[in-house]
């Protein structure tokens, strides 16, 4: 993986893309994953290195700001965090859950990193809008008080108004995990 992340959050899929493209002639980065999401918002997720992705995110902002959701700089995210929004993660210890439901992708993305980064939990998914209405969430495993940790460090990292909702599941029924993975 690259040394840093970045993802913009367009309201609209003419200025995602737009956006989008700004990004990869600004500087060398490369993208992770663009496309629209419900409600027909655009994300797109890109690659780099630190200065490479704050110019193209930079840049991207300056197109549109109006039509901008949400964005962050990742200088150095967690190993998960990538394959968790790719839903590449084999999980190796199913134990309690921790959910964290945002309302934007950005915020998520965000949130998932610190909870990795906060205690010993593994990512299962992040879920970016898609099917969502444009809202996010994390789901994470590990101990009671890992997942504990993790959620509220990750909860506490959430602008204001961002949020919707926390949960932790201490001991999840084998079905729900059938359903989850």
């Amino acid at each position: 993986m690259k040394k840093a992340l970045g993802m913009i959050e367009f309201k609209t899929v003419a200025s995602g893309i737009t956006a989008t493209d700004i990004m990869l002639k600004t500087a060398d980065v490369e993208v992770v994953q663009a496309n629209p999401v419900c409600p027909g918002k655009y994300l797109a997720t890109i690659a780099g290195e630190i200065s490479s992705v704050k110019a193209a995110i930079d840049a991207a902002e300056r197109f549109n700001s109006a039509m901008l959701i949400d964005k962050f700089i990742l200088g150095n995210p967690h190993e998960s965090v990538q394959p968790a929004i790719c839903g590449a993660l084999e999980i190796q210890n199913k134990s309690a859950i921790g959910i964290l439901e945002t309302f934007t992708a950005a915020s998520a993305v965000v949130a998932a990193d610190t909870a990795a980064k906060t205690a010993m939990v593994e990512l299962v998914e992040v879920r970016l809008a898609k099917g969502m209405c444009g809202k996010s969430y994390i789901i994470l495993t590990g101990s009671v008080s890992s997942v504990s940790a993790a959620i509220e460090r990750a909860k506490a990292g959430v602008e204001d108004g961002l949020l919707l909702d926390t949960s932790i599941i201490a001991g999840p029924d084998e079905r729900l995990w059938e359903s989850i993975l």
